[in-house]
């Protein structure tokens, strides 16, 4: 596959496939910064910071998913700008987008800090876990700017068809921060500080050695230093596509905050074996996560190129891989949910709490084989507007009060709780279906 890829001509599947691949890979290894901080403090430490990291990185992780959703505008309008041979227009709209979130990362900084503990309470983080919750949230929220740098970078290269950059990018942070972590918290038993301090160095240090590599890469945009200037017209195209996303991922992200307080005030036990849990769905959720990404890309440079034939086509094809997989997933979930958390927990009622949970995002994996391609497919197409309904009603509409009024209930268990996810997914597909179908009708009229 070439460095920098054209999705408007030639086959479909294959080029989509391949450039999944590598975005597989880069959550894959996303996702074992937290996985990791969660096994080498299950390993080494108390259930206490188990529970405060899990804690914690679900604060992180909301504010990183506002980082993503946003940088979500760069990857579609510079992917646009790609298919329509503009690649002056691409360099001038990555320049802009470098000066947003400089300061957007900034401004976290600071109010992450102050707010750590408010939102540690907020959360009803246990009276054991609080301490190292605040700590773990402002030791990561000390390296919000190599957060926002890591997901520009990202989404930069997603949209001019590179996907090889940020798998580069975020396997140099794994490798760092599993040497981190070894070291933090099972060298010098620092708990849940130590996951924090881990996480935070190796992103800043991936960041700068990206930057190096990247300085002798050819690119199919122009880029000098003019191009980074705050121009609003460019900004605010980028915060037009991105704010609906960061908005719904915000709102969503909140919505499992909310569902992770209820099961905080069931006591440690419930709380440490939902946050071993999270970490496994991140794994479990890798595929459909893949496509969702590689989708918004390939759509974008077609719609660019005005090859909308190509992009519906791309969508079919992603849900019918994305699903093969999901099986597999689903049956590993569901059936042998104690196996995987095993892995992350040596407490044997935080394992069954785990597996418990786990269940009911077994059944959520197959659905969103179709929710996230088609969430994809309309963030490439510009339509993030409806993207952010649909995940607010799944989220504050189906996903939460269900979740509230089932935990309520005496014969309630983590799976029940957890059910609340799957049946807000079936919401939201059939929303995207007839979003789509009115969508495909209107382009023919």
């Amino acid at each position: 596959m070439k460095k920098n890829q054209s999705f408007t001509e030639g086959k479909i599947l294959g080029p989509l496939i391949s450039f999944a691949l590598p975005v597989l890979l880069a959550l894959f290894l996303q996702a074992m910064y937290g996985a990791v901080d969660l096994l080498v403090v299950g390993r080494f430490a108390s259930a206490s910071d188990v529970s405060a990291v899990s804690t914690g990185s679900q604060v992180m992780q909301t504010v990183t998913s506002i980082i993503v959703g946003l940088a979500m505008g760069i990857t579609i309008q510079a992917g646009q700008k790609i298919g329509e041979k503009q690649p002056e227009e691409a360099g001038k709209v990555i320049g802009s987008g470098i000066c947003l979130f400089a300061v957007l990362g900034i401004v976290l900084t600071a109010v992450l800090i102050l707010a750590a503990s408010p939102l540690a309470d907020l959360m009803h983080a246990p009276e054991e876990a609080f301490a190292g919750t605040v700590s773990y949230i402002r030791i990561c929220s000390s390296g919000l700017l190599f957060i926002a740098a890591y997901n520009v970078l990202g989404s930069i290269f997603r949209g001019i068809g590179d996907s090889r950059m940020p798998l580069i990018t975020v396997a140099i942070a794994c490798v760092l921060n599993i040497a981190g972590d070894l070291l933090f918290v099972g060298g010098f038993h620092m708990g849940a500080k130590g996951a924090a301090l881990a996480t935070m160095l190796s992103q800043g240090v991936s960041v700068l050695l990206s930057l190096l590599i990247i300085r002798k890469r050819e690119l199919p945009f122009t880029f000098t230093r003019s191009c980074i200037c705050f121009d609003k017209k460019r900004i605010g195209r980028i915060l037009t596509l991105g704010t609906p996303i960061a908005l719904q991922d915000l709102l969503v992200s909140i919505s499992f905050l909310v569902i992770l307080a209820i099961v905080n005030s069931m006591g440690l036990i419930a709380s440490a074996g939902v946050g071993v849990a999270e970490k496994l769905c991140v794994f479990v959720m890798l595929v459909p996560s893949a496509f969702m990404q590689s989708m918004s890309a390939f759509v974008a440079q077609n719609v660019g190129a005005s090859e909308f034939g190509r992009a519906r086509k791309a969508l079919f094809y992603g849900i019918l891989t994305s699903l093969a997989v999901g099986v597999f997933m689903f049956y590993a979930a569901f059936f042998h949910g104690d196996l995987l958390s095993a892995v992350f927990a040596k407490d044997t009622d935080i394992i069954a709490a785990s597996a418990s949970y786990l269940k009911a995002f077994g059944i959520d994996c197959l659905l969103t084989s179709f929710l996230f391609c088609f969430l994809g497919y309309f963030n490439g197409c510009g339509n993030t507007t409806f993207v952010m309904i649909q995940g607010i009603t799944g989220a504050f509409a189906v996903r939460i009060p269900v979740s509230y009024v089932v935990s309520l209930q005496p014969w309630a268990s983590l799976f029940h709780i957890g059910l609340a996810t799957p049946i807000s997914t079936v919401v939201q597909i059939a929303l995207s279906a007839g979003y789509f179908i009115y969508q495909s009708k209107k382009e023919k009229t």
